[in-house]
């Protein structure tokens, strides 16, 4: 294809900026009614509070200004054991805080061991990779690594496919510490020889059920094999998601050290509690239509529309601007800066409708979501439970809508309804 040559903007930088978060919801203490299962051998206590944790003065007023009042359940039983050391999987629902849980012990590791970027490198060594399956989600973990090194000489790096080359490099080039990135242009620069990975201490999967499976498993091999990438027992190795098929945890397994601890909120891959879930028997043909009534009922409130395919998402998108309905488009065909615009436009409230393929299925944190609606149920359950968590984040409610047509959505049925019924 044409050369890339897109540059992002660089992200705002002043400290009301760095630290704008979501406002938690009125079930947020409802979190911890949840049952928390540690299977391994002598995991540490949980925390009760992030006080607790002996971590250093800066970090401690970072997570405050960052909104972080006290922990949820998966960051009360994940900081420890990464403080200690461990290794760590763990499946917790969608927009219950697993970001922060992997990012507060990280964080909190490199200040107490004295780390800073040195831009003199013309080879970087990070010492924390982070990696996720899409470019909107890293870049959302790279904002989030922003406001807990605030002040300190900590320098997260997020780089991504879609965006110039060069313009990733020079980004590494000024320090890196934390990098977080999309698995393509992660390997790209390390064949480039612009990282070297003998300093890595923490490796960072994100959606970890994703980055194992067939999409990026052949990736995180080849990553994980590179001669100067650190054996399994002398790096730590954490892996997050909302969902964790048993195939998955297996493929976990040779990622990890064998006394790694397995943290699992609630049960593993259930749907989001604080989301109401509607399933209505809509035909093909009459989806539109069902779509169009939906959106006029709801009014002016935020909604996520999933499709099936790229096309669709376009066409559904130029559909409802026909119908006055201010909406726009996100999926893997539209390029990078469009991609970017279509999110901006839609945490804007400029468009109140974004109609998305399975790129915007996981990880994705806009503030006041308060729809989701599956036009097409995806193929597989884990991929319903991340759509639907876009939105009831962070203890906020919300309502998902799946089109279920016995047709295309057959194979569904049976796992819906245990999903449904927990």
């Amino acid at each position: 294809g044409p050369k890339v040559t897109y540059v992002p903007p660089p992200p705002p930088d002043d400290e009301q900026a760095i630290f704008a978060h979501y406002q938690t919801g009125m079930n947020f203490d409802k979190y911890d009614e949840n049952v928390v299962e540690v299977s391994g051998l002598d995991p540490p206590a949980a925390l009760t509070n992030f006080a607790d944790t002996n971590i250093c003065h800066t970090l401690t007023v970072n997570i405050a200004k960052a909104g972080y009042s006290k922990p949820t359940p998966v960051q009360k039983y994940g900081i420890p054991i990464i403080l200690a050391g461990r290794d760590l999987m763990a499946c917790a629902q969608t927009g219950s805080g697993k970001t922060a849980a992997f990012l507060v012990p990280v964080v909190a590791q490199m200040m107490r061991n004295g780390v800073a970027a040195s831009s003199f490198k013309e080879q970087q060594e990070p010492e924390c990779i982070i990696i996720a399956p899409t470019r909107e989600l890293v870049y959302q973990i790279f904002l989030e690594a922003r406001k807990f090194v605030y002040g300190t000489c900590i320098r997260p790096v997020v780089i991504y496919g879609g965006t110039q080359t060069d313009y990733s490099i020079r980004q590494i080039k000024q320090g890196c510490n934390i990098l977080c990135a999309t698995p393509g242009r992660l390997l790209d620069i390390i064949g480039r020889g612009k990282i070297g990975l003998h300093n890595v201490k923490y490796l960072v999967l994100d959606e970890a059920d994703r980055m194992l499976d067939m999409g990026f498993g052949a990736d995180m091999k080849k990553l994980v094999s590179f001669p100067d990438m650190p054996q399994k027992d002398k790096r730590q190795t954490l892996m997050f998601s909302a969902t964790f098929p048993e195939e998955v945890q297996r493929l976990a397994g040779e990622f990890l050290k064998t006394d790694f601890l397995f943290v699992v909120v609630g049960h593993v891959g259930g749907a989001c509690s604080d989301v109401q879930q509607n399933i209505l028997q809509v035909s093909q043909h009459f989806k539109r239509d069902k779509l169009i009534e939906i959106l006029h009922s709801i009014g002016n409130e935020r909604t996520l529309v999933f499709v099936d395919t790229k096309k669709k998402a376009d066409f559904i998108a130029c559909f409802l601007c026909q119908e006055n309905i201010p909406a726009t488009s996100i999926h893997g065909d539209r390029e990078q800066r469009e991609r970017e615009i279509a999110l901006r436009d839609f945490r804007s409230g400029k468009c109140p409708v974004l109609v998305a393929t399975s790129v915007a299925a996981r990880g994705l944190d806009i503030e006041s979501v308060q729809h989701v609606i599956n036009f097409d149920l995806p193929s597989t359950i884990e991929e319903y439970v991340h759509r639907i968590g876009r939105t009831g984040r962070c203890g906020n409610t919300g309502k998902a809508v799946g089109f279920f047509d016995n047709n295309s959505d057959g194979h569904l049925a049976q796992p819906l309804v245990k999903v449904l019924s927990d």
